[in-house]
């Protein structure tokens, strides 16, 4: 295992007098709560995309910080468990993220250049994925100004209409092969727009549609399955998959069982408890109201944090199993829950609730508040005490 990827351990267990999350220690006793990164969960999702994808190698997508958990950590740990190639989506993730990984690790930049950042992103043996002519020429000048050939992913436009080459783009290069001088085509790749929708008939229009687009480009590995995709069947496969919210614990098609392990908890810290009689208040709004007598724990985190706003008198924080709803709305920087299903003094200053984890999932967390759970992890703040556990 890389230096990088050790694990920072968490102290002894005490949630409200019992069980199951880590209790913060001294370092962390600022923090509004906890957010644990199970690498060694990380690594088995890895794993189990591998097996799933049969020869085709798997990428990691560690953009957006990794999907929030901290790329200096995450990178290296897919690196000891055999990943070779990483996707960001700036130049400037892809050189922060260099020093970490060694040498001879393979990074793309998903969103291309801007120009002038050319010069910048070779020096940096950093791998761009061309998206429009102009950055294939830029990116061509380039190689030819150094004397050869820069390699770079080709991306084309399948069918999302995001980004990539569209159709008559690829044919501009197939009839004057001399605009891609300079160029060394090392992937061709796409993107899947519905694939977390296995049935969704524009799984197979994009599948062919990139089929006819690759096949008259230079010949390099091929790549369109997403975290989803992987889970469409061996013709989606190509030379590389790109999984992303899977190797994080997040479902990667919709209304299936979810196979791969959680990676991420999230214990909130309580910073004052309280009882309050029937008619009183509860937070910005009073959008609740006591109905009677009522025990209160306020927790300090909130939308800040990447706890959303939506979620104000929904889902609920937990002890050993025990569930304690959300009440009122969700603040800034915290939010109340009725804690009336614990004993008097069961809960203090300093102690943990569950709000990921065991009793509540990542993606149960998502559909609550209408997002996904893309959003809820790379929303998830900088405030936190953050642990690694290998």
């Amino acid at each position: 295992m890389s230096a990088l990827a050790k694990a920072v351990p968490a102290s002894g267990p005490r949630i409200g007098g019992g069980a199951s999350a880590p209790r913060a220690d001294a370092s962390g006793a600022a923090a509004g709560g906890v957010l644990t990164i199970d690498l060694s969960a990380l690594r088995a999702n890895y794993r189990l995309l591998r097996q799933r994808v049969g020869g085709a190698a798997v990428a990691g997508v560690v953009k957006a910080n990794a999907y929030g958990l901290g790329a200096e950590r995450v990178a290296p740990a897919l690196w000891d468990e055999g990943c070779r190639t990483f996707f960001v989506a700036h130049l400037g993730e892809a050189l922060a993220l260099r020093p970490v990984l060694p040498a001879d690790a393979e990074i793309f930049v998903l969103n291309g250049l801007a120009p002038g950042d050319e010069r910048l992103c070779a020096d940096a043996r950093v791998r761009p994925v061309l998206n429009a002519l102009d950055q294939v020429r830029a990116w061509g000048a380039e190689g030819r100004r150094r004397g050869g050939r820069l390699p770079a992913a080709i991306q084309v436009d399948s069918g999302m209409s995001r980004l990539g080459l569209a159709a008559d783009e690829v044919e501009s290069l197939v009839r004057d092969p001399s605009r891609l001088a300079g160029v060394e085509t090392v992937l061709v790749m796409s993107h899947l727009a519905c694939a977390d929708d296995p049935d969704h008939p524009a799984n197979a229009a994009q599948l062919a549609a990139f089929r006819a687009m690759e096949a008259k480009l230079p010949a390099a590995r091929r790549s369109l399955a997403n975290s989803a995709g992987l889970f469409l069947g061996p013709d989606f496969r190509f030379d590389l998959a790109r999984p992303g919210v899977a190797l994080y614990g997040g479902a990667p098609t919709g209304g299936a069982a979810n196979p791969m392990r959680p990676v991420v908890r999230l214990d909130g810290r309580v910073i004052q408890t309280r009882e309050v009689p029937a008619g009183a208040g509860i937070g910005y709004g009073f959008t609740r109201v006591a109905d009677g007598p009522m025990r209160l724990a306020t927790l300090g985190l909130g939308y800040a944090d990447g706890w959303p706003r939506a979620l104000s008198n929904r889902l609920a924080g937990f002890v050993a199993g025990r569930r304690l709803p959300v009440v009122g709305r969700v603040s800034m920087d915290s939010l109340i829950l009725d804690a009336s299903a614990l004993p008097a003094g069961a809960l203090k200053g300093g102690d943990l609730i569950e709000l990921i984890g065991p009793s509540q999932s990542l993606d149960a967390v998502a559909e609550a508040a209408g997002t996904i759970s893309y959003e809820i992890l790379t929303s998830l703040g900088h405030r936190y005490e953050r642990r690694y556990l290998c």
